[in-house]
């Protein structure tokens, strides 16, 4: 018998699934097809109540992971999410903090003792598609976990044979400069600039999907994740602003064992009756 179509997305941190991933874990649910959202860490080092930072007097490391994982699953209920795995491992921090070093932190876990934790998952759901960051992160951004988020799933899949297309998310160069420059022309003060170089390059984007009608469900798992909210800039632009951020989700195929057109609209493009 055919096995069921399944999603994968395999992130670092509660929030991490809004931005490159909320719009096509809304998507897909809604064709019928099971989504699956892999959490590898706890969030410990993200803000706590009131906007303490990490390292600040107050901030607690489990209070912070209880009340991201409780945002996480208000999140994942607006995205319509078929199934929550939580991989519990220590936040390790921006790149350069103190709390790299710390034994426990993911980013130190050896990398054949996380796969073959997400390798059962993988097991378990046998997800034709799974999705994860490139090796940088994703789109440069270097974060530890984010890094050796990659590595684990990349490693996962590997070792059980069972994706039939891998993916990594992406952000389009061409789709930023467009964005801030209608934050621009729109008269939205724009704080920072960012550098020519990040993002993906487009000749990289392999796959564009249409999200436009997911753009409200994903708003609403952004303001879920309400105790980083200082972080999510975009939850501050106007509506037009956000429905043109939003409005796709784009991605790099790196993977397929399937027919499969080089540009693409749809993850399951060759799997589908």
């Amino acid at each position: 018998m055919d096995r069921q179509l399944t999603l994968m997305a395999v992130h670092a941190h509660p929030d991490d699934e809004c931005l490159s991933t909320g719009g096509i874990l809304a998507r897909y649910t809604g064709e019928g097809i099971r989504t699956v959202l892999v959490t590898c860490t706890n969030g410990e080092q993200g803000d706590g109540p009131g906007g303490v930072k990490p390292g600040d007097p107050g901030h607690d490391d489990k209070a912070v992971a209880e009340l991201r994982l409780a945002e996480l699953r208000e999140s994942v209920r607006h995205l319509g999410i078929d199934h929550l795995e939580l991989l519990g491992y220590r936040d390790s921090g921006m790149d350069g903090w103190e709390t790299n070093h710390h034994p426990d932190a993911f980013a130190n876990v050896p990398v054949d003792t996380a796969a073959a934790r997400l390798g059962e998952l993988m097991e378990r759901y046998r997800p034709q598609v799974v999705v994860t960051y490139d090796e940088t992160g994703g789109s440069g951004y270097g974060h530890p976990d984010h890094v050796q988020t990659h590595r684990v799933a990349v490693a996962a899949a590997e070792a059980t044979g069972i994706p039939d297309k891998l993916y990594y998310t992406a952000i389009p160069r061409s789709a930023i400069k467009r964005m801030f420059e209608h934050m621009r022309d729109s008269g939205v003060d724009v704080d920072f600039e960012p550098s020519g170089d990040f993002g993906t390059p487009d000749e990289l984007v392999t796959t564009l999907v249409d999200v436009a009608p997911y753009v409200d469900h994903k708003l609403e798992a952004l303001r879920a994740h309400a105790s980083q909210g200082d972080n999510i800039f975009l939850l501050r632009l106007p509506k037009e602003a956000q429905q043109q951020a939003f409005a796709n989700e784009a991605f790099t195929r790196v993977r397929s064992r399937i027919d499969a057109p080089a540009h693409e609209h749809d993850l399951f493009a060759g799997l589908r009756d």
